[in-house]
């Protein structure tokens, strides 16, 4: 980083290039006369959109190609969202800064004045009770094994109700594919369709999915900074970081490192800080066996609870 000039990189999409905004708006009040360029990348995962993550590399496909410009010095800095970033990052690298967190929930989309219109309300039971009066297998588009898990689960697993088909792509992209009619529904994060400004597209319905229930991945809505510790630039995104969304990542990231979980695993993972407490929840599947777990306990005892979350997520009954 030179005295008053930041590189930072990020991948091409619309969603990337906002989250990536978001960050340097934040680095600008802080450092009035900043100058910020950002270099965008052409990830793995951004090139590959006929498999599943799972497929040919999880994680790791949306950071590798970022990490590399950092090491080398092109960039001084990559924006990620947290929910993609693999658990072990490149020697040399850590997440130098997270910035308040956005909405964590996942959301049901739909289109405007199909049947599922009105009648959904996130809750497990009231979707059950939806799809069973549809009358039909509604297909739901996804690629997130830990989304479809759940999304089983809500419309009655054994009776087959539901039934996840893989969708790929930007956020634009999968809401296209929705209007064209090939899915009832899919499910989106949140927090990207608020950064795109979304939620105002009147062509669509949106049910958002109560994280009590529907628990979302570790990092949702999170947005992760990684860079070279030690370094001026890792020390201006501590100061744009959030001390709650870094002690709930840190929390959730931890309860993954233990289950060595990635994007092949249906693990979701929730931390939610109050003042005095945490509350983690997760959710993942042992043995055909959906499982659900809730702890809570003192700020200070985050890693013993993500550890005992993880022991309870996987244990043989």
């Amino acid at each position: 980083m030179n005295e008053n000039r930041l590189i930072i990189g990020t991948r091409r999409s619309a969603l990337a290039l906002r989250q990536t905004e978001i960050a340097a708006k934040l680095l600008r009040e802080l450092e009035p006369g900043l100058q910020i360029q950002m270099e965008t990348f052409h990830t793995t995962g951004d090139r590959i959109l006929e498999k599943p993550l799972q497929e040919f590399g999880g994680k790791g496909v949306f950071v590798t190609e970022l990490e590399q410009a950092i090491l080398e010095g092109r960039v001084d800095l990559a924006v990620h969202s947290a929910k993609d970033m693999p658990m072990e990052l490149e020697p040399g690298l850590e997440i130098v800064g997270v910035p308040k967190r956005e909405d964590p929930r996942d959301v049901l989309v739909t289109r405007k004045g199909d049947f599922l219109e009105g009648r959904l309300q996130g809750s497990f039971p009231i979707i059950r009770e939806t799809v069973g009066l549809s009358g039909r297998v509604l297909q739901i588009g996804t690629s997130s094994p830990r989304r479809k898990l759940q999304m089983e689960q809500m419309g009655g697993l054994d009776q087959g109700q539901i039934l996840c088909r893989t969708l790929r792509g930007n956020v634009q992209t999968r809401l296209e594919k929705l209007l064209e009619g090939g899915y009832d529904g899919i499910i989106l994060a949140a927090a990207g369709l608020k950064r795109l400004g979304l939620l105002e597209d009147e062509r669509f319905s949106f049910c958002f999915l109560d994280p009590k229930e529907f628990v979302p991945a570790g990092g949702q809505g999170i947005l992760a900074i990684e860079g070279k510790p030690g370094t001026r630039a890792a020390a201006l995104c501590h100061e744009i970081s959030d001390e709650d969304s870094w002690l709930c990542l840190q929390a959730e990231r931890s309860v993954l490192d233990m289950l060595g979980a990635g994007c092949h695993e249906p693990i979701g993972v929730y931390c939610e800080a109050g003042p005095e407490k945490i509350c983690i929840r997760a959710v993942g599947q042992k043995n055909g066996r959906f499982r659900r777990v809730c702890l809570e306990g003192k700020r200070r005892q985050a890693e013993e609870l993500a550890r005992e979350t993880a022991r309870l997520l996987v244990r043989l009954e």
